[in-house]
């Protein structure tokens, strides 16, 4: 680390505000999914034990500039009191009297959350005078929410340079380490694997990996457009016109490195809001038949895959392979899921995942535990993995 940790700082007596990512799923005004808040547990737990008196900010939803009551933070509040064993206190808004003097008011080893940063446009629009305030709350500051790290907000940059020490959190810094290690040191042999719905979403990914690993593993919506380059029939599947020449340049530099699926399992309809898929059948890759839709990698893709993934020292992955929120449509995404599970356990790979669909494709096939790293944020793992500079990490103070 070149920035500043949270180990670095000063924290007995003092007021630390700390950017957190608790945008998690409610329902029934409680939270549904803790996973974001559990992350954060560590710094939080370092701070408090080492008397520092917590403020906690983050944003959920998007609120526009003003509040809303489904959107309030106060349920995150109570589930982050439950899992510490201790009170949390709340108020309800981010900035102003009520909330230094909340802030103020904090003794040694207590924690204060605030109200949700979007109530307020100068969040999102990185505000100086709105960051201002939010500095007149803390001594120092950390930030542990990668999931925010890619976004120049008040509460991620603008505070920064009113403070003067602003550091990094335990899952800030595990999140730099994992993903700064497959990118810039990976064991060999690296590979990558790209899905989800649109190439147009990757490009960056692509060019920034393409140098650095063995093989690209192509999956989901984006392959059919690479198919397509390729002047191959793809059926009703997902396309984007636009790119064709692009993935063609794609191909042609890559060599051997992609590896394209071999089959689809295709449908002669589907509708996903519905989630029903019609007869679904396994075809070679250029056998998809007119108005069919391809909506998963295959049975011999998923075996060629499985056999690169198993001789893998550095695994990174972002996308699924198809469409993995209808079961019948899901066999490709928890296969890689499991082969990545596999390398980490047998072969002691380093493993990957980049947030996102590919997050919650890991949970759902319950091998979480079995991979080295998961990403908390699908965005600003895509942005690193482009090799992109962001903000919320280069705000951070120098060592």
């Amino acid at each position: 680390m070149k920035k500043l940790t949270v180990e670095d700082l000063e924290i007995q007596g003092k007021r630390v505000l700390m950017r957190v990512d608790f945008n998690v799923p409610l329902k029934n005004e409680q939270v549904a999914d803790d996973q974001r808040i559990r992350a954060a547990l560590p710094t939080i737990d370092y701070i408090l034990s080492h008397g520092g008196r917590l403020i906690l900010m983050s944003h959920l939803g998007r609120p526009k500039g003003s509040p809303v009551a489904e959107l309030s933070l106060r349920p995150c509040a109570d589930r982050l009191a439950e899992l510490l064993g201790r009170s949390v206190r709340f108020v309800d808004d981010c900035v102003g009297p009520e909330a230094e003097n909340a802030a103020s008011e904090l003794r040694p080893g207590e924690v204060l959350l605030l109200e949700n940063l979007r109530f307020h446009k100068g969040e999102t629009d990185n505000d100086a005078e709105f960051a201002k305030r939010l500095a007149k709350l803390g001594e120092v500051y950390v930030n542990d929410a990668f999931g925010t790290a890619h976004r120049a907000h008040a509460s991620t940059e603008g505070v920064t340079h009113h403070m003067a020490r602003a550091a990094a959190g335990f899952l800030m810094m595990k999140e730099l380490d994992y993903l700064g290690k497959v990118t810039q040191d990976p064991q060999r042999p690296f590979i990558a694997i790209l899905g989800g719905a649109k190439i147009s979403g990757k490009i960056d990914v692509i060019e920034h990996l393409l140098p650095k690993v063995d093989h690209l593993l192509i999956g989901g919506g984006m392959a059919f457009t690479f198919f397509k380059a390729k002047g191959l029939e793809i059926g009703n599947s997902l396309l984007e016109a636009d790119k064709i020449e692009l993935a063609s340049q794609l191909l042609k530099r890559a060599g051997k490195k992609i590896v394209l699926p071999v089959d689809c399992r295709i449908s002669d309809q589907f509708d996903f809001k519905a989630g029903k898929v019609g007869e679904l059948v396994d075809v070679a890759a250029d056998r998809i038949p007119a108005g069919w839709t391809a909506l998963d990698i295959g049975p011999k893709s998923i075996r060629t895959f499985e056999e690169l993934l198993s001789d893998a020292k550095t695994i990174v992955w972002n996308g699924p392979m198809g469409v993995f929120e209808i079961e019948a449509t899901a066999e490709g995404t928890y296969a890689v899921a499991r082969a990545m599970a596999g390398a980490t356990d047998k072969g002691g790979a380093v493993t990957v995942v980049g947030g996102g669909d590919s997050a919650a494709a890991i949970r759902k096939s319950g091998v979480q535990d079995h991979i080295s790293h998961v990403s908390t944020g699908g965005g600003a793992s895509l942005e690193f993995l482009e090799g992109k500079v962001l903000p919320g990490v280069a705000a951070l103070s120098d060592r």
